[in-house]
């Protein structure tokens, strides 16, 4: 697992929603904040997105606009239209096609409205480092990748065949990754000298996180993670919680916990087997370690409604293994 799949893995809840909306001008409409993160794709024709504090920004076709905080916001064909509340968000419905009944003169925007759900009581650092809104344009050449991908959506959109439902989640997940790898490319590097997108490109720093993230159940100490880095323990140890923004042992331990309580609401697995994938040959030790973090025991937190907590997705049992290998651990 790779670290910027890491974040989304840390975060991510429940599967994404979307709606396809078209509209014809004059229109405007407001998003409410929400927990988590959305965007909206035009598809064709143009509108404008007007953040809650901040100039409007206008869209074109293949445009795209992220807002990693779920920020409130409203949509328009024009910024001076006065946006309406919407009785209920398009991204609660999958399959919204908003066609109005009235015909009016303007040309059509077409869209692709999207949400992903966030746990905001474990944010990553990573994401919290994203402003309000990333304006990504569609100019040519830049973000094949991305752009292939908004394509692809489009494309099971307009023509739903046999297999879309799976897809369209999957081309999702796929689109925020994209996303997210735009931005971190596209960052000045004047604005990373600190914090997890600087530890990201530094190479001794991010050799440290990915021995951490691969292995989280190794007894790992700040010498074995300097070594892994190519520094010495002292340079290391400062390297690594300038740009992090804590000490190793501890961003080790946020990590652990954070993983183990995936594992728990993911999987049957005995205390034991999840207290071993996260580096801790006590059941005990680990039970304090992770009502520390949590405020609760893991069994208690393993007892709580499957709505009360985030960890409960497909995308966890990618990142964590398969329930059989597990299972194969009692």
């Amino acid at each position: 697992m790779d670290l910027l799949s890491d974040v989304i893995t840390a975060m991510r809840r429940g599967q994404p929603h979307y709606a396809r909306t078209e509209r014809r001008a004059p229109w405007a409409v407001r998003h409410r904040p929400f927990d988590g993160a959305g965007f909206h794709l035009v598809l064709e024709g143009r509108s404008w997105l007007i953040p809650q504090d901040g100039s409007p920004i206008e869209l074109r076709a293949g445009d795209l606009a992220f807002l990693p905080h779920g920020s409130a916001h409203a949509v328009a064909a024009d910024p001076t239209v006065l946006p309406t509340d919407l009785p209920s968000s398009p991204l609660a419905d999958p399959h919204q096609d908003d066609h109005p009944d009235d015909a009016r003169a303007g040309s059509p925007t077409v869209m692709l409205c999207g949400a992903y759900l966030m746990n905001r009581a474990r944010p990553h650092p990573l994401l919290g480092e994203f402003p309000e809104l990333v304006h990504l344009p569609a100019h040519l050449g830049q973000h094949s990748s991305l752009r292939g991908a908004t394509e692809l959506l489009a494309t099971e959109l307009a023509e739903p065949r046999l297999g879309s439902d799976a897809l369209l989640p999957a081309l999702l997940d796929a689109l925020l990754l994209y996303v997210m790898r735009a931005w971190l490319d596209e960052r000045p590097r004047h604005e990373a000298a600190t914090g997890w997108t600087a530890a990201l490109h530094d190479p001794a720093i991010h050799a440290a996180l990915q021995g951490i993230h691969g292995a989280p159940h190794r007894p790992w100490t700040v010498e074995e993670l300097g070594a892994l880095a190519g520094l010495s323990r002292a340079a290391f140890a400062r390297r690594f919680t300038t740009l992090v923004g804590q000490p190793p042992l501890s961003y080790l331990t946020w990590w652990r916990m954070t993983t183990a309580a995936r594992l728990l609401r993911t999987y049957d697995a005995p205390l034991k087997t999840v207290a071993n994938r996260v580096g801790y040959t006590s059941e005990f030790a680990f039970s304090t370690a992770f009502k520390r973090e949590h405020g609760l025991t893991p069994g208690a937190y393993r007892r709580q409604p499957a709505s009360a907590d985030p960890h409960t997705t497909d995308a966890d049992r990618r990142a964590t293994g398969s329930g059989e290998h597990l299972r194969s651990e009692h």
